[in-house]
């Protein structure tokens, strides 16, 4: 049995500083992650976006929302991105990076002041727009990653961030591939 290791607060904070050398206006897809059912994740090479349906294959629609009064899926929900410095800092352990559950990890700054709601970002041939809706870490986050991560996404200075990630809506259809470019547009 393998044992799995969180960070502390104090090491997650040490970590902001390799966080913020993400680029700024372009950068790299590094991971997709499909959740084909809830507690399943496949990584994949490229994607299909899709603006009804979201990541197609991902169980995004199906599973619907809490934050909706009839249950159905949150369009602003519906990709969501993490900093790949980020996943790596949390997980410890880079096999574990897809458990965070998003579904594009990218060598992007996400935090606020450089990706404020409406944004757009390009990826491949795909157009996402940020949304305004928060992107938290929840219980299962907490359980994998440790308390302390489940708080200093939250509530710490990982919040300042975005170190937990961002939720976007597609804007224009299309198909993103690991190794891609990632970038804000005008």
């Amino acid at each position: 049995m393998s044992v799995v290791t969180h960070r502390t607060t104090a090491e997650l904070d040490a970590g902001l500083e390799e966080i913020g050398r993400s680029p700024k206006d372009a950068g790299v897809l590094e991971l997709i992650v499909c959740r084909p059912e809830q507690g399943v994740r496949a990584e994949c090479a490229e994607a299909r976006i899709d603006p009804e349906h979201g990541v197609v294959g991902d169980n995004w629609k199906a599973r619907g929302s809490r934050h909706t009064e009839d249950g159905s899926a949150e369009p602003g929900r519906q990709v969501t991105l993490m900093n790949t410095r980020a996943a790596a800092l949390v997980a410890v352990d880079p096999n574990r990076r897809s458990l965070a559950g998003d579904q594009l990890y990218v060598d992007l700054d996400l935090s606020e002041a450089n990706l404020p709601a409406g944004t757009r970002l390009q990826v491949g041939s795909a157009v996402l727009e940020v949304s305004p809706l928060p992107h938290t870490g929840c219980a299962k986050f907490a359980e994998r990653f440790g308390p302390e991560a489940g708080r200093w996404v939250n509530l710490g200075r990982g919040r300042e961030v975005n170190a937990r990630g961002i939720n976007a809506q597609v804007v224009e259809g299309g198909t993103v591939r690991v190794g891609e470019v990632i970038s804000k547009l005008a």
